[in-house]
């Protein structure tokens, strides 16, 4: 039996007498990459801020690793392992790109102030290896060559990249992605594509909010579909293309669109 990372469980959530969730409730395995799509006003990212704790809900329950985070501040829930990047691209200003991916590995560093300070030995080992890690996954989504280019100027895109990858300078147990595909061209979506593999390949669950289809497609293991703020369908990404409710809510709007 698969063991779940995170169950959501009837949440609900009311904004002005409009129920943007209502009664949503899915699961993602451990290990996974599940993608939740659905029309814009669906309520994708309000269940992000739910799950997080950034808005509480008026209903239902989330578990995190079989534990319920009821409660729990985000910051805390981040400590636990469960880290999320934001629709729009959240830079460190006056920070290299370099800099500004290192921010992410704050909860992991273990050498205290007076060790850092004194430039002791183990304070030493341990920015080697972050700034090693740093380095690996700039390299991975082809920023390595911005790593000391003020992370304000770079394109759109490529702060999006530069977003996921500061998160996974975390260590996270499970990665929360709002819409990272949003704003990059063909090349960079193709290197999130082969980050998010890579990252489902160590064993990291990912869950992400995704408007695009080819990548969604081509990377999800389970795709989640909203639609006015419930689910509307849940399987593998061959079901949903060829479910009709999916078609028609979702899938068939973008063909028309296009």
């Amino acid at each position: 039996m698969t063991t779940a990372a995170l169950e959501v469980t009837d949440l609900c959530k009311t904004f002005g007498g409009v129920r943007a969730v209502d009664g949503v409730s899915f699961t993602v395995p451990e290990g996974s990459l599940t993608a939740l799509i659905g029309p814009n006003g669906a309520g994708k990212t309000t269940v992000f801020n739910l799950i997080t704790n950034f808005f509480h809900p008026d209903a239902g329950e989330v578990r995190f690793g079989g534990a319920s985070l009821a409660g729990l501040a985000p910051g805390r829930i981040a400590a636990l392992g469960m880290v999320r990047t934001f629709q729009s691209a959240r830079i460190f200003p006056g920070m290299t790109t370099l800099e500004n991916t290192l921010v992410g590995a704050h909860l992991q560093v273990r050498a205290g102030p007076v060790r850092q300070m004194l430039w002791a030995a183990s304070a030493r080992r341990e920015e080697r290896a972050l700034l090693s890690r740093a380095e690996a996954l700039l390299e991975l989504v082809g920023l390595s060559g911005e790593r000391d280019v003020p992370a304000s100027e770079l394109p759109m895109g490529a702060q999006k990249l530069l977003e996921v990858v500061r998160a996974l300078m975390a260590r996270p147990r499970l990665l929360l992605l709002d819409e990272p595909a949003a704003g990059l061209n063909d090349s960079e979506t193709a290197e999130l594509a082969a980050l998010l593999r890579a990252v489902r390949s160590n064993h990291i669950t990912v869950a992400v909010v995704e408007h695009n289809m080819s990548l969604v497609m081509g990377v999800a293991d389970q795709v989640v579909v909203l639609d006015a703020g419930k689910v509307l369908a849940c399987g593998t990404p061959g079901e949903m293309q060829s479910d009709a409710r999916v078609i028609e809510a979702y899938i068939g709007q973008d063909t028309e669109a296009a």
